[in-house]
Protein backbone atom coordinates (compact mmCIF):
# COMPACT_ATOMS: atom_id res chain seq x y z
CA UNK A 1 0.00 0.00 0.00
CA UNK A 2 2.99 2.19 0.47
CA UNK A 3 4.29 1.66 -2.67
CA UNK A 4 0.97 4.22 -4.25
CA UNK A 5 2.27 6.93 -2.37
CA UNK A 6 6.40 6.56 -3.55
CA UNK A 7 7.51 7.35 0.31
CA UNK A 8 11.00 8.02 0.62
CA UNK A 9 12.42 6.11 3.35
CA UNK A 10 12.56 9.40 5.70
CA UNK A 11 8.96 9.71 5.31
CA UNK A 12 8.64 6.19 6.50
CA UNK A 13 10.47 6.46 9.28
CA UNK A 14 8.25 9.78 10.31
CA UNK A 15 5.25 7.33 9.65
CA UNK A 16 6.81 5.22 11.93
CA UNK A 17 7.70 7.67 14.71
CA UNK A 18 3.93 8.86 14.67
CA UNK A 19 2.77 5.45 14.88
CA UNK A 20 3.82 5.78 18.76
CA UNK A 21 3.45 9.62 19.34
CA UNK A 22 0.35 10.44 17.70
CA UNK A 23 1.40 14.02 17.62
CA UNK A 24 4.36 15.46 18.05
CA UNK A 25 6.91 18.52 17.99
CA UNK A 26 9.48 18.76 15.88
CA UNK A 27 11.99 17.98 18.34
CA UNK A 28 9.77 14.60 19.91
CA UNK A 29 9.52 13.56 16.53
CA UNK A 30 13.28 14.25 15.48
CA UNK A 31 14.04 12.10 18.25
CA UNK A 32 12.14 9.51 17.98
CA UNK A 33 12.74 8.58 13.91
CA UNK A 34 16.61 9.28 14.97
CA UNK A 35 17.16 11.99 12.37
CA UNK A 36 17.83 15.52 11.82
CA UNK A 37 14.89 17.92 13.37
CA UNK A 38 15.05 19.84 9.96
CA UNK A 39 15.48 16.18 7.65
CA UNK A 40 12.01 15.37 10.08
CA UNK A 41 9.64 19.07 9.41
CA UNK A 42 10.87 18.56 5.43
CA UNK A 43 9.42 14.72 5.65
CA UNK A 44 6.40 15.98 7.94
CA UNK A 45 5.76 18.80 5.03
CA UNK A 46 6.01 15.98 1.91
CA UNK A 47 3.65 13.65 4.40
CA UNK A 48 1.33 16.50 4.43
CA UNK A 49 0.88 16.63 0.71
CA UNK A 50 0.12 13.16 0.35
CA UNK A 51 -2.97 14.41 3.18
CA UNK A 52 -0.77 11.35 5.63
CA UNK A 53 0.03 13.64 8.16
CA UNK A 54 -0.70 17.39 9.53
CA UNK A 55 1.46 20.20 10.60
CA UNK A 56 -0.43 22.16 12.61
CA UNK A 57 1.46 25.73 13.45
CA UNK A 58 0.32 28.23 16.09
CA UNK A 59 2.27 32.12 16.15
CA UNK A 60 2.20 33.52 19.49
CA UNK A 61 3.14 36.84 19.94
CA UNK A 62 5.98 37.33 22.78
CA UNK A 63 6.12 41.58 24.50
CA UNK A 64 9.02 42.64 26.13
CA UNK A 65 10.72 45.72 27.80
CA UNK A 66 13.54 47.38 25.62
CA UNK A 67 16.36 49.16 27.29
CA UNK A 68 14.50 52.26 27.45
CA UNK A 69 11.04 50.62 28.54
CA UNK A 70 13.15 49.09 31.36
CA UNK A 71 14.11 52.06 32.81
CA UNK A 72 10.88 54.14 32.20
CA UNK A 73 9.36 50.88 33.83
CA UNK A 74 11.43 51.96 37.20
CA UNK A 75 11.88 56.14 36.77
CA UNK A 76 7.91 56.74 35.36
CA UNK A 77 7.66 57.58 31.65
CA UNK A 78 8.82 61.01 30.55
CA UNK A 79 5.70 62.70 31.33
CA UNK A 80 4.98 61.35 34.28
CA UNK A 81 8.20 62.51 35.46
CA UNK A 82 7.04 65.98 34.48
CA UNK A 83 3.62 66.05 35.61
CA UNK A 84 5.14 65.28 39.09
CA UNK A 85 7.10 68.34 39.45
CA UNK A 86 5.27 70.92 38.54
CA UNK A 87 1.91 72.11 40.25
CA UNK A 88 1.49 75.12 38.66
CA UNK A 89 1.74 76.67 35.49
CA UNK A 90 5.59 76.52 34.15
CA UNK A 91 7.25 77.64 30.72
CA UNK A 92 9.23 75.66 28.38
CA UNK A 93 12.29 77.10 29.39
CA UNK A 94 12.30 76.45 32.46
CA UNK A 95 11.06 72.97 32.38
CA UNK A 96 14.31 72.52 30.10
CA UNK A 97 16.52 73.92 32.40
CA UNK A 98 15.39 71.17 34.77
CA UNK A 99 15.29 68.59 32.67
CA UNK A 100 16.77 66.82 29.32
CA UNK A 101 15.11 69.13 26.16
CA UNK A 102 14.51 66.08 24.48
CA UNK A 103 12.74 64.52 27.51
CA UNK A 104 10.83 67.81 27.70
CA UNK A 105 9.74 67.63 23.84
CA UNK A 106 8.72 64.05 24.06
CA UNK A 107 6.76 64.30 27.69
CA UNK A 108 4.84 67.93 26.57
CA UNK A 109 2.86 66.01 23.72
CA UNK A 110 1.80 63.12 25.64
CA UNK A 111 0.66 64.91 28.60
CA UNK A 112 -1.65 67.24 26.13
CA UNK A 113 -2.76 63.98 24.93
CA UNK A 114 -3.37 62.30 28.07
CA UNK A 115 -4.77 65.23 29.31
CA UNK A 116 -2.87 65.81 32.39
CA UNK A 117 -1.59 69.48 30.89
CA UNK A 118 -2.28 71.75 28.46
CA UNK A 119 -0.56 74.50 26.69
CA UNK A 120 -1.05 78.33 26.91
CA UNK A 121 0.69 80.94 25.82
CA UNK A 122 3.97 79.28 25.83
CA UNK A 123 2.98 77.81 29.35
CA UNK A 124 2.65 74.75 31.09
CA UNK A 125 -0.66 74.74 32.88
CA UNK A 126 -1.38 71.12 34.32
CA UNK A 127 -5.10 70.16 34.83
CA UNK A 128 -5.28 68.49 38.20
CA UNK A 129 -5.87 65.18 36.81
CA UNK A 130 -2.93 63.19 36.28
CA UNK A 131 -4.30 59.22 37.19
CA UNK A 132 -2.18 56.48 36.52
CA UNK A 133 -2.15 56.22 32.11
CA UNK A 134 -3.66 52.55 31.01
CA UNK A 135 0.71 52.61 29.47
CA UNK A 136 1.88 52.89 32.54
CA UNK A 137 -0.10 50.17 34.04
CA UNK A 138 1.65 48.15 30.75
CA UNK A 139 4.67 48.61 31.63
CA UNK A 140 4.07 47.71 35.48
CA UNK A 141 2.83 44.00 34.18
CA UNK A 142 5.85 43.54 33.00
CA UNK A 143 8.16 43.06 35.77
CA UNK A 144 10.96 42.05 34.36
CA UNK A 145 9.79 39.32 32.05
CA UNK A 146 8.26 38.74 28.48
CA UNK A 147 4.62 38.41 28.50
CA UNK A 148 2.12 37.08 26.07
CA UNK A 149 -0.41 39.63 24.85
CA UNK A 150 -3.34 37.33 27.00
CA UNK A 151 -0.78 38.02 30.11
CA UNK A 152 -0.93 41.60 29.72
CA UNK A 153 -4.58 42.18 29.40
CA UNK A 154 -3.96 45.19 27.85
CA UNK A 155 -5.55 47.02 24.97
CA UNK A 156 -4.17 46.47 21.98
CA UNK A 157 -3.88 50.19 21.01
CA UNK A 158 -1.91 50.73 24.07
CA UNK A 159 0.67 48.53 23.39
CA UNK A 160 1.04 49.37 20.05
CA UNK A 161 1.61 52.76 21.14
CA UNK A 162 4.32 51.60 23.37
CA UNK A 163 5.98 49.93 20.41
CA UNK A 164 6.13 52.93 18.65
CA UNK A 165 8.06 54.78 21.67
CA UNK A 166 10.21 51.85 21.30
CA UNK A 167 9.49 51.07 24.93
CA UNK A 168 8.09 47.56 24.17
CA UNK A 169 9.68 45.05 21.39
CA UNK A 170 7.27 42.52 20.21
CA UNK A 171 8.56 38.93 18.41
CA UNK A 172 6.77 35.97 17.37
CA UNK A 173 6.91 32.46 19.08
CA UNK A 174 6.12 29.60 16.44
CA UNK A 175 5.25 26.22 17.59
CA UNK A 176 4.71 23.03 15.35
CA UNK A 177 2.63 20.11 15.75
CA UNK A 178 2.83 17.50 13.37
CA UNK A 179 -0.33 15.00 13.76
CA UNK A 180 -0.96 11.36 12.14
CA UNK A 181 -3.95 11.60 10.04
CA UNK A 182 -6.43 8.60 9.26
CA UNK A 183 -4.80 8.13 6.13
CA UNK A 184 -2.07 7.98 7.94
CA UNK A 185 -2.92 5.86 10.40
CA UNK A 186 -4.42 3.01 7.56
CA UNK A 187 -0.81 2.91 5.68
CA UNK A 188 0.55 2.36 9.15
CA UNK A 189 -1.33 0.21 10.19
CA UNK A 190 -0.99 -1.76 7.14
CA UNK A 191 2.43 -2.19 7.63
CA UNK A 192 5.60 -0.09 6.18
CA UNK A 193 9.24 -1.39 5.32
CA UNK A 194 12.14 0.73 5.17
CA UNK A 195 14.55 0.34 2.85
CA UNK A 196 17.34 1.62 1.79
CA UNK A 197 16.99 3.67 -1.74
CA UNK A 198 19.60 4.77 -4.17
CA UNK A 199 19.25 8.04 -5.95
CA UNK A 200 21.58 6.82 -9.26
CA UNK A 201 23.54 4.14 -10.40
CA UNK A 202 27.23 3.23 -10.82
CA UNK A 203 29.46 1.75 -12.91
CA UNK A 204 30.73 -0.88 -9.99
CA UNK A 205 26.75 -1.66 -10.09
CA UNK A 206 26.07 -2.11 -13.41
CA UNK A 207 29.66 -4.28 -13.86
CA UNK A 208 28.63 -6.54 -10.62
CA UNK A 209 24.65 -6.81 -11.98
CA UNK A 210 23.75 -5.60 -8.53
CA UNK A 211 21.79 -3.05 -9.39
CA UNK A 212 19.19 -5.72 -10.23
CA UNK A 213 18.79 -6.15 -6.24
CA UNK A 214 18.71 -2.57 -5.26
CA UNK A 215 16.19 -0.16 -4.62
CA UNK A 216 15.62 3.16 -6.57
CA UNK A 217 14.64 6.33 -5.53
CA UNK A 218 11.13 7.07 -7.87
CA UNK A 219 11.87 10.05 -10.52
CA UNK A 220 9.02 11.91 -11.80
CA UNK A 221 9.57 13.03 -14.81
CA UNK A 222 6.51 15.49 -14.94
CA UNK A 223 7.81 17.18 -12.31
CA UNK A 224 8.97 20.87 -13.48
CA UNK A 225 12.69 21.30 -12.45
CA UNK A 226 13.84 24.03 -10.52
CA UNK A 227 15.09 27.02 -13.29
CA UNK A 228 18.71 27.50 -13.56
CA UNK A 229 20.22 31.00 -14.01
CA UNK A 230 23.82 30.78 -15.92
CA UNK A 231 25.78 33.87 -14.88
CA UNK A 232 25.89 37.06 -17.31
CA UNK A 233 26.63 40.34 -17.53
CA UNK A 234 23.99 42.87 -16.39
CA UNK A 235 21.88 44.38 -19.51
CA UNK A 236 22.53 47.85 -19.26
CA UNK A 237 26.40 46.96 -19.16
CA UNK A 238 26.26 44.69 -21.85
CA UNK A 239 24.77 47.38 -24.13
CA UNK A 240 27.57 49.77 -23.11
CA UNK A 241 30.55 47.28 -23.86
CA UNK A 242 28.72 47.30 -27.32
CA UNK A 243 28.73 50.60 -27.92
CA UNK A 244 32.48 50.65 -26.66
CA UNK A 245 33.33 47.94 -29.28
CA UNK A 246 31.94 49.40 -31.95
CA UNK A 247 33.56 52.53 -31.53
CA UNK A 248 36.56 50.41 -30.43
CA UNK A 249 36.19 48.96 -34.04
CA UNK A 250 35.79 51.92 -35.97
CA UNK A 251 39.43 53.35 -34.50
CA UNK A 252 38.65 55.90 -32.24
CA UNK A 253 40.65 55.87 -28.90
CA UNK A 254 38.65 56.05 -25.43
CA UNK A 255 39.47 58.34 -22.62
CA UNK A 256 38.82 59.01 -18.88
CA UNK A 257 38.36 61.56 -16.90
CA UNK A 258 37.60 63.11 -13.08
CA UNK A 259 33.53 63.30 -12.33
CA UNK A 260 34.38 66.43 -10.53
CA UNK A 261 35.17 69.30 -12.87
CA UNK A 262 35.92 72.98 -12.81
CA UNK A 263 33.21 75.28 -14.42
CA UNK A 264 36.08 76.41 -16.77
CA UNK A 265 36.14 72.86 -18.54
CA UNK A 266 32.62 71.81 -18.01
CA UNK A 267 30.89 75.17 -19.27
CA UNK A 268 33.39 78.05 -19.86
CA UNK A 269 35.74 76.17 -22.85
CA UNK A 270 32.63 75.56 -24.56
CA UNK A 271 31.68 78.86 -24.79
CA UNK A 272 28.71 78.78 -22.69
CA UNK A 273 28.14 82.32 -21.19
CA UNK A 274 28.77 82.63 -17.34
CA UNK A 275 24.84 83.25 -16.59
CA UNK A 276 23.51 80.49 -18.76
CA UNK A 277 20.75 78.74 -17.60
CA UNK A 278 22.55 75.51 -17.62
CA UNK A 279 24.43 76.80 -14.80
CA UNK A 280 21.93 77.51 -12.44
CA UNK A 281 20.85 75.22 -9.47
CA UNK A 282 17.94 73.70 -11.06
CA UNK A 283 20.56 71.80 -13.43
CA UNK A 284 23.98 71.61 -12.13
CA UNK A 285 25.30 69.97 -9.06
CA UNK A 286 28.03 72.70 -7.40
CA UNK A 287 30.81 71.97 -4.98
CA UNK A 288 32.19 74.21 -2.65
CA UNK A 289 35.81 73.29 -3.66
CA UNK A 290 37.77 75.33 -6.60
CA UNK A 291 40.33 74.70 -9.34
CA UNK A 292 43.10 76.69 -10.58
CA UNK A 293 42.54 77.79 -14.35
CA UNK A 294 44.90 76.51 -17.00
CA UNK A 295 47.30 79.72 -17.75
CA UNK A 296 47.60 78.72 -21.37
CA UNK A 297 44.07 79.45 -22.15
CA UNK A 298 42.75 81.17 -19.85
CA UNK A 299 43.40 84.91 -21.09
CA UNK A 300 42.48 83.45 -24.53
CA UNK A 301 38.84 82.39 -23.01
CA UNK A 302 38.17 85.37 -21.64
CA UNK A 303 38.94 87.41 -24.36
CA UNK A 304 36.58 84.97 -26.49
CA UNK A 305 33.54 85.33 -23.93
CA UNK A 306 33.90 89.30 -23.70
CA UNK A 307 34.43 90.81 -27.37
CA UNK A 308 35.39 87.09 -29.47
CA UNK A 309 38.82 87.83 -29.41
CA UNK A 310 41.13 87.52 -32.55
CA UNK A 311 37.73 86.43 -34.53
CA UNK A 312 35.57 87.42 -35.95
CA UNK A 313 33.05 86.76 -33.62
CA UNK A 314 31.39 89.62 -31.23
CA UNK A 315 31.66 87.12 -27.80
CA UNK A 316 28.70 87.33 -25.04
CA UNK A 317 29.88 91.51 -24.39
CA UNK A 318 29.76 90.96 -20.88
CA UNK A 319 32.12 90.70 -18.53
CA UNK A 320 34.12 87.65 -17.66
CA UNK A 321 34.13 85.91 -14.38
CA UNK A 322 37.84 83.97 -13.00
CA UNK A 323 35.57 83.22 -9.80
CA UNK A 324 33.14 81.80 -11.61
CA UNK A 325 35.32 79.88 -13.25
CA UNK A 326 36.99 78.57 -10.72
CA UNK A 327 34.23 76.70 -9.07
CA UNK A 328 33.57 73.05 -9.11
CA UNK A 329 30.70 71.23 -10.24
CA UNK A 330 29.53 67.43 -11.02
CA UNK A 331 29.87 67.24 -14.53
CA UNK A 332 26.68 68.19 -16.47
CA UNK A 333 28.64 66.41 -19.76
CA UNK A 334 31.14 64.69 -20.77
CA UNK A 335 32.28 66.96 -23.34
CA UNK A 336 34.49 68.55 -20.34
CA UNK A 337 36.08 65.74 -20.77
CA UNK A 338 36.91 65.55 -24.87
CA UNK A 339 37.14 69.50 -24.88
CA UNK A 340 40.48 69.01 -22.76
CA UNK A 341 41.92 65.92 -24.71
CA UNK A 342 41.75 68.47 -27.62
CA UNK A 343 43.61 71.05 -25.66
CA UNK A 344 46.08 68.49 -25.07
CA UNK A 345 45.97 66.94 -27.96
CA UNK A 346 46.14 69.51 -30.98
CA UNK A 347 47.74 68.22 -33.43
CA UNK A 348 45.47 65.94 -36.00
CA UNK A 349 44.31 63.63 -36.47
CA UNK A 350 41.99 62.56 -33.52
CA UNK A 351 39.63 60.41 -32.72
CA UNK A 352 38.13 60.01 -28.84
CA UNK A 353 34.65 59.13 -27.33
CA UNK A 354 34.28 58.39 -23.71
CA UNK A 355 31.23 56.54 -22.21
CA UNK A 356 30.73 58.17 -18.81
CA UNK A 357 28.32 58.96 -15.88
CA UNK A 358 26.93 62.73 -15.94
CA UNK A 359 25.14 64.59 -13.32
CA UNK A 360 22.46 67.14 -13.21
CA UNK A 361 19.70 67.93 -10.80
CA UNK A 362 17.18 66.23 -12.38
CA UNK A 363 13.35 65.17 -10.53
CA UNK A 364 13.39 61.33 -10.62
CA UNK A 365 10.68 59.85 -13.34
CA UNK A 366 10.27 57.28 -15.39
CA UNK A 367 12.50 59.25 -18.08
CA UNK A 368 14.78 61.08 -15.73
CA UNK A 369 17.42 60.61 -13.30
CA UNK A 370 20.42 62.44 -11.68
CA UNK A 371 22.88 60.58 -12.87
CA UNK A 372 23.12 59.10 -16.38
CA UNK A 373 25.53 57.63 -18.78
CA UNK A 374 26.42 59.86 -22.17
CA UNK A 375 28.61 58.49 -25.11
CA UNK A 376 30.88 61.66 -26.49
CA UNK A 377 32.69 61.70 -29.22
CA UNK A 378 35.27 64.22 -31.20
CA UNK A 379 36.43 63.60 -34.55
CA UNK A 380 39.53 66.70 -35.57
CA UNK A 381 41.61 66.27 -38.63
CA UNK A 382 42.14 68.69 -41.94
CA UNK A 383 39.16 68.82 -44.30
CA UNK A 384 36.39 67.01 -42.03
CA UNK A 385 32.69 67.91 -43.07
CA UNK A 386 29.15 68.17 -41.63
CA UNK A 387 28.51 65.30 -44.17
CA UNK A 388 31.25 63.17 -42.14
CA UNK A 389 29.53 63.97 -38.53
CA UNK A 390 26.30 62.60 -40.26
CA UNK A 391 28.11 59.33 -42.13
CA UNK A 392 29.61 58.75 -38.85
CA UNK A 393 26.73 58.87 -36.55
CA UNK A 394 24.81 56.80 -39.19
CA UNK A 395 27.26 54.07 -39.27
CA UNK A 396 27.16 53.83 -35.47
CA UNK A 397 23.40 53.85 -35.11
CA UNK A 398 23.25 51.00 -38.12
CA UNK A 399 25.69 48.93 -36.15
CA UNK A 400 23.65 49.05 -33.13
CA UNK A 401 20.79 47.79 -35.28
CA UNK A 402 18.74 50.85 -36.06
CA UNK A 403 17.85 50.69 -39.97
CA UNK A 404 16.35 54.24 -39.99
CA UNK A 405 18.55 57.23 -39.05
CA UNK A 406 17.64 60.94 -39.59
CA UNK A 407 18.97 64.12 -38.62
CA UNK A 408 16.61 66.76 -37.81
CA UNK A 409 18.50 71.00 -37.17
CA UNK A 410 18.92 71.65 -33.12
CA UNK A 411 20.99 73.96 -31.39
CA UNK A 412 23.79 74.15 -28.61
CA UNK A 413 25.87 77.05 -27.46
CA UNK A 414 28.73 75.38 -28.48
CA UNK A 415 28.05 73.53 -32.24
CA UNK A 416 27.04 75.52 -35.40
CA UNK A 417 25.49 73.77 -37.34
CA UNK A 418 24.46 71.65 -35.01
CA UNK A 419 21.69 68.58 -35.31
CA UNK A 420 19.31 65.98 -33.31
CA UNK A 421 20.08 62.51 -34.28
CA UNK A 422 16.63 60.46 -34.21
CA UNK A 423 16.13 56.34 -35.21
CA UNK A 424 12.81 54.99 -36.34
CA UNK A 425 11.50 52.64 -34.01
CA UNK A 426 8.17 50.39 -34.58
CA UNK A 427 5.82 51.36 -32.25
CA UNK A 428 7.09 54.50 -31.02
CA UNK A 429 8.14 56.10 -34.21
CA UNK A 430 11.08 58.78 -34.57
CA UNK A 431 13.14 58.85 -31.34
CA UNK A 432 15.35 61.51 -30.56
CA UNK A 433 19.02 60.30 -28.86
CA UNK A 434 21.21 63.30 -28.32
CA UNK A 435 22.87 65.93 -29.87
CA UNK A 436 26.00 66.66 -32.34
CA UNK A 437 27.69 69.50 -34.71
CA UNK A 438 30.89 70.98 -35.86
CA UNK A 439 32.77 73.06 -33.04
CA UNK A 440 32.40 76.38 -33.21
CA UNK A 441 35.53 79.11 -33.70
CA UNK A 442 34.89 79.70 -29.87
CA UNK A 443 35.34 77.15 -28.65
CA UNK A 444 38.23 75.71 -30.72
CA UNK A 445 40.53 79.03 -31.61
CA UNK A 446 41.08 80.15 -27.93
CA UNK A 447 42.46 76.04 -27.33
CA UNK A 448 44.58 76.33 -30.28
CA UNK A 449 43.48 73.67 -32.16
CA UNK A 450 42.97 74.90 -36.33
CA UNK A 451 41.27 72.26 -37.53
CA UNK A 452 37.59 71.20 -37.87
CA UNK A 453 36.22 68.75 -34.68
CA UNK A 454 33.42 66.73 -34.86
CA UNK A 455 31.19 66.79 -31.83
CA UNK A 456 28.55 64.48 -30.25
CA UNK A 457 26.73 63.44 -27.09
CA UNK A 458 24.39 60.31 -27.37
CA UNK A 459 22.21 59.65 -24.90
CA UNK A 460 23.25 55.97 -23.79
CA UNK A 461 20.66 55.25 -21.90
CA UNK A 462 17.76 56.37 -23.81
CA UNK A 463 18.98 54.18 -26.07
CA UNK A 464 19.23 51.02 -23.99
CA UNK A 465 15.65 51.72 -22.84
CA UNK A 466 14.43 50.86 -26.54
CA UNK A 467 16.96 48.13 -27.28
CA UNK A 468 15.71 46.79 -23.91
CA UNK A 469 11.99 47.93 -24.51
CA UNK A 470 11.97 49.36 -21.38
CA UNK A 471 9.21 52.08 -20.31
CA UNK A 472 11.32 53.13 -17.27
CA UNK A 473 14.27 54.27 -17.16
CA UNK A 474 14.69 53.66 -13.11
CA UNK A 475 14.28 50.15 -14.21
CA UNK A 476 18.07 50.25 -15.36
CA UNK A 477 19.29 50.92 -11.87
CA UNK A 478 17.13 48.91 -9.91
CA UNK A 479 18.80 45.69 -8.09
CA UNK A 480 15.81 43.64 -9.68
CA UNK A 481 17.27 40.33 -9.86
CA UNK A 482 13.99 38.83 -11.35
CA UNK A 483 14.39 40.57 -14.23
CA UNK A 484 18.64 39.91 -13.90
CA UNK A 485 17.99 36.58 -14.40
CA UNK A 486 15.21 36.59 -16.99
CA UNK A 487 16.58 39.14 -19.51
CA UNK A 488 17.56 38.19 -22.91
CA UNK A 489 21.07 37.82 -23.50
CA UNK A 490 20.66 37.80 -27.43
CA UNK A 491 17.38 38.89 -29.42
CA UNK A 492 17.14 37.71 -32.74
Amino acid sequence: MSSQYNLTPNEKKVLIALEDLSDASPSELAEKAEMKMETAIQAAFLLEEKELAQVEETVTEIFELTNEGTKYAAEGLPERQIINAISEPVSMDELKEKFNPAVVGIATGWMRRKGWASIEKGMIVPTGNADPSADEQVLAAFAGEEKTFDELGADKNVVNDLIKRKLVLKSEDKQRKIILTSKGMELVAAGIVVEEEFAQITSEMLKSGEWKNKKFRPYNIHTTPKPIYGAKIHPYQRLIDEMRRIFLDMGFTEIKGEAIQSSFWNFDSLFQPQDHPAREMQDTFHLSSTSELPEEYRDNVCAMHEHGGETESTGWGSKWSEEIACKNVLRTHTTALTIKYLADNPEPPIKAFSIDRAYRRETIDPTHTPEFEQLEGVVMDKDMSFSNLLGCLSEFYHRMGFEDVRFRPGYFPYTEPSVEPEVYVDGLGWVELGGAGVFRKEVTHPLGIKYPVLAWGLGVSRLAMLKLGLKDLRQLYHSDIDWLRKSEICQL
